[in-house]
């Protein structure tokens, strides 16, 4: 797989990388990595509340406000 990056992201990846004593290649997987999982919990966890809701699992709007409050 090839990914095309502006240069001006090159040349920040290549300093970060510089700066973190690792190869841009690894720090571009782990990013990778990182959104692919992140954006699995956030699917997971977004179907976990549209599923409590369908079961009528609801927090008023007055209870939200307080628990902001605090």
């Amino acid at each position: 797989m090839e990914v095309r990056l502006n240069l001006d992201l090159q040349a920040k990846l290549a300093q970060l990388a510089s700066q973190r004593g690792r190869d841009t290649e690894a720090l571009v997987v782990e990013a990778v990595e990182r959104m692919v999982n992140y954006d699995d919990w956030f699917i997971g966890e977004v179907e976990k509340g549209i599923a409590a809701a369908d079961h009528g699992e609801l927090i008023e709007h007055s209870q939200v406000a307080r628990a902001l409050e605090n």
